[in-house]
């Protein structure tokens, strides 16, 4: 039985709007990426799993408990830091921050204090008067601080800077090593590609593509760009055997796409020539799934 079961989901705006029978299967421990461009369901999706929104037709169970009719008990489970952060009618961050570890029933503070050290968030601060990214922070803190079995997170350092965002990835990451399944959606495909066991596009409401980031660690194929000194060597190296999948003459540079078997093949031949550059194209999630939708489209 699958931890997290997503079943013929649909909810149903209108006009198109909304998501529309929606297969997903999440297995405990792992870690979900969602992507898709904005409107296309990705927020309505995790709060359908939150059990905010009651479905139109389809349903979603959480260890067997159906998020919509079960969602006081599911609730429990999760961690959640919203794309919309808003909070209650209190004075400051600790206010808030105790006021839930009370809710959740926590006896110690001792994870929220050890967050806060690592986000370097002031708690004293006046909930309505904090940065986007002070009140990034206090909902981090109150998401992780009950180790959660479930977090889910819609676009979590959106207003972090890159040293916070760093420090909130390695609290993920432990949190993940810890057990924790994990939903995530990200702009940032780099993100995801790090946290992620796999990644779910999402397009129009309607689930388009799911891959695995092992299978994008594992691709086959490295592309290389390579610009030679002079164009008669340029012209010499189109001649060789390789892949050439883009090439300009006037700065006497060509684009090669070549096995990873064949690497030392290539970089025996190019001892050959005198180059400008030799630089790799990785590839990349954000790749992949730019090819998946030019190849749809």
């Amino acid at each position: 039985m699958d931890y997290i079961e997503i079943n013929h989901l649909t909810k149903d705006y209108g006009n198109n709007i909304g998501l529309f029978d929606i297969n997903l299967r999440i297995k405990q421990g792992e870690a979900l990426g969602i992507v898709g461009a904005n409107g296309a369901g990705k927020t309505t999706l995790l709060r359908c799993i939150m059990g905010f929104i009651k479905p139109t037709t389809g349903n979603i169970t959480i260890e067997q408990k159906d998020t919509w009719l079960k969602s006081a008990e599911v609730k429990h489970l999760i961690g959640y830091v919203p794309g919309e952060i808003a909070f209650p009618e209190l004075r400051s961050g600790i206010e808030f921050l105790k006021s839930q570890a009370e809710f959740l029933r926590l006896k110690y503070f001792t994870d929220a204090n050890s967050i806060i050290s690592t986000l370097k968030l002031d708690t004293s601060a006046n909930l309505r008067r904090m940065s986007k990214g002070m009140k990034q922070k206090t909902a981090i803190v109150e998401c992780f601080m009950s180790k959660p079995k479930i977090i889910i997170l819609d676009e979590p350092s959106t207003g972090l800077d890159p040293l916070m965002r760093e420090s909130f990835l390695k609290l993920l990451k432990q949190a993940k090593q810890n057990g924790a399944t994990i939903i995530m959606t990200s702009h940032l495909f780099e993100e995801l590609e790090e946290i992620c066991d796999r990644v779910a596009l999402i397009e129009q409401g309607k689930l388009k593509e799911i891959v695995s980031t092992s299978k994008i660690k594992r691709y086959p194929y490295r592309e290389y760009n390579i610009s030679f000194k002079d164009q008669k060597e340029y012209l010499s190296f189109c001649q060789e055997p390789f892949d050439i999948i883009d090439a300009d003459v006037d700065i006497n540079q060509v684009t090669i796409k070549v096995n990873k078997k064949n690497i030392p093949n290539l970089l025996s031949t190019l001892k050959k020539y005198n180059l400008s550059y030799l630089t790799e194209n990785k590839y990349t999630l954000e790749k992949y799934f730019n090819e998946f939708v030019k190849k749809e489209s």
